[in-house]
Parts: C-alpha cells; structure tokens; sequence
C-alpha cells in the first residue's frame, strides 16, 4: 500500500481559498470531483506546482511531476469543496493515513469556524 505524506503546499492554498471565501460548501463530491480529463486540462494551462496545491497528500517514494505524486484533492480546481475535505478525511482514516487524516479535520474545522 502507498504511504502519503502531508503536502504543506496544499494546507496552504486550502486555507488561501477558505480565507478569500472561495468555497463551496454543499455539494455532491461524486460529481464536483475532478476527473482524470480535468486533471490533464487544468495541468495544461497550469504549473505543476500549481496543481499540487489541490492536494492534501503526496505519495512518497513517487516521481514529481506526475499525478501518481498527489493523492486526496478537496477542489475543484476553482473552489475547494466541504464535502472534498470530507471525503479526504474519510479515505485517509479509512486506509490509515493518519497524517492526512488530521490535516483534513484540522481544515475542515477552519473551513467551519471562518462559514460560520
């Protein structure tokens, strides 16, 4: 099984799009979720650096500059998504991830204290 480490860049901009409101915070992630053609779209038009800012994971031991290097997205690509936080808690504590399990309840936490 992979192991993740937390990605400092995308606590960052998590909390960058949460401070400027840039949030949704009722949706369906299933459909809200990036797809592999929206991964490829927003990496041609963006940097790489850029694209691993939607990211709360980083796989360890995987080659940067490839999508197998992020794991656990919470946006969009425009806004970060309530439910994307959820769903990275859910996964990261469902498989034992347990760094990234904590980074994303400390966000969603944030998300819910500056929504209130």
């Amino acid at each position: 099984m992979a192991k993740y480490a937390v990605n400092p860049a995308g606590v960052a901009h998590a909390k960058e799009l949460i401070d400027a409101r840039q949030y949704v915070l009722r949706s369906s992630w299933g459909d809200a979720q990036p797809s592999a053609a929206d991964e490829t779209a927003f990496l041609e038009a963006h940097s790489w650096e850029e694209y691993g800012g939607w990211f709360l994971g980083l796989t360890e031991g995987a080659t940067d500059e490839t999508k197998g290097r992020y794991a656990f997205v919470f946006g969009d690509f425009r806004r970060i998504h309530r439910m994307g936080i959820i769903s990275c808690h859910y996964r990261a504590a469902e498989w034992g991830h347990k760094e990234v399990e904590l980074a994303a309840h400390e966000l969603l936490q944030y998300l819910d204290a500056k929504a209130a």
